[in-house]
């Protein structure tokens, strides 16, 4: 910050990336019907407006019942303008990861090392497929996103995201994973989030199907879904894809993903998602792993889970959603057909507070299409 109002919004300027190619004849059409939510009551004092302002909101959309009922877009972002997802890029993944397995390309009960040989000395050794979708693999790495030195530092500079210092040799993303040897605990233990897990994981499914991850992404995900725009990925100096948090794409885009697991991963009737998946995805996590784990601080006083690299909130009326580090948020209630889609440039990359006036925000908008 303050430069992030940019740059987040004009990633391939600044670092290499692999395009991920929509179908432009073949567009997901969403219809509109307006509601004026700006002042929607959102906590206290603070209505939507206000919201958006104080959560540094570069874009922000609501759908209901499949139709745009609020969009707006702030500092250098557009509608055709894609923008960095942050670790949204994570449930990206487990979305691809979901439609791979359900065709028969990709085994989540397998070893990682069936794929990817090389890890076998390194802290993922014993660990499956789905250990890594569920972050549940006993790796050592602290995820400290104010760093400045350390592991997660070497990480970065290993994807390029951040600069090589004096000194420092020429590295890349998979070759950071062999550095990683110390475990934290055992495998399938408590949720213990590690961003290169899922980058370890578009690896596999790159040896899994013999096709470059962007290329996967696009062919599976982003044409069946009727994307409106292509989205891209940053790349290593090698070609590794950032899956952890490198993906970019339009705002509508995203709500076009979370309207998919809002159908039952349909689209106009039509499967896109397995909805073994989807069903999966909301039901079949471990609350005990999630309340023993990194985050549950966050969430004070609600159940949840995590699964397939989507975050659940359990209930009557479930909600799935993503987070992203800096304001990336994809929020889907599938019972009231209500998705929200949110991209911004917090200058922290975490706050707990913004967390809690983001549930705040949700609630209100849960009520307001309620009582509609």
């Amino acid at each position: 910050a303050p430069f992030s109002a940019w740059a987040f919004s004009h990633v391939r300027e600044i670092i290499a990336t692999a395009d991920i190619s929509n179908r432009p004849g073949d567009i997901w059409a969403l219809a509109t019907e307006p509601d004026d939510l700006a002042d929607l009551a959102v906590g206290g004092d603070m209505n939507l407006k206000d919201y958006l302002d104080a959560t540094y909101t570069d874009a922000y959309l609501v759908l209901h019942r499949g139709k745009v009922v609020f969009e707006q877009y702030r500092n250098a972002s557009g509608r055709h303008k894609p923008h960095i997802l942050m670790s949204v890029s994570k449930s990206m993944l487990g979305a691809l990861a979901g439609i791979l397995t359900d065709k028969g390309m990709l085994d989540p009960t397998a070893a990682v090392t069936q794929y990817v040989p090389q890890i076998a000395g390194t802290a993922w050794n014993g660990a499956t497929v789905q250990n890594l979708l569920e972050m549940r693999a006993g790796v050592q790495l602290d995820e400290d996103y104010e760093a400045v030195s350390g592991a997660i530092i070497e990480y970065r500079k290993s994807t390029g995201w951040n600069p090589l210092g004096p000194g420092d040799n020429v590295s890349d993303l998979r070759s950071f994973f062999s550095q990683v040897r110390d475990g934290d605990g055992p495998h399938l233990g408590r949720f213990h989030y590690v961003s290169p897990n899922t980058d370890l994981l578009a690896w596999v499914i790159e040896r899994a199907t013999s096709t470059r991850y962007a290329d996967l992404m696009s062919e599976h995900l982003w044409q069946p879904t009727g994307a409106e725009t292509s989205g891209y990925i940053t790349v290593d100096r090698l070609g590794a894809p950032r899956a952890a948090g490198g993906m970019c794409v339009t705002l509508r885009d995203l709500a076009r993903v979370g309207l998919l697991v809002a159908n039952r991963g349909k689209r106009d009737g039509v499967q896109v998602l397995p909805e073994a998946w989807v069903h999966d995805v909301l039901h079949d996590g471990d609350p005990t792993a999630w309340d023993t784990g990194d985050f549950a601080e966050y969430f004070p006083g609600r159940t949840m889970h995590y699964r397939n690299k989507w975050y659940v909130e359990r209930g009557d009326n479930p909600m799935v959603f993503c987070i992203g580090i800096h304001g990336q948020n994809l929020y889907v209630l599938p019972r009231q057909q209500l998705v929200v889609a949110k991209l911004s440039s917090r200058p922290k990359p975490l706050d707990p507070q913004v967390s809690l006036l983001n549930l705040k925000m949700i609630e209100a908008l849960k009520q307001h299409f309620t009582a509609g």
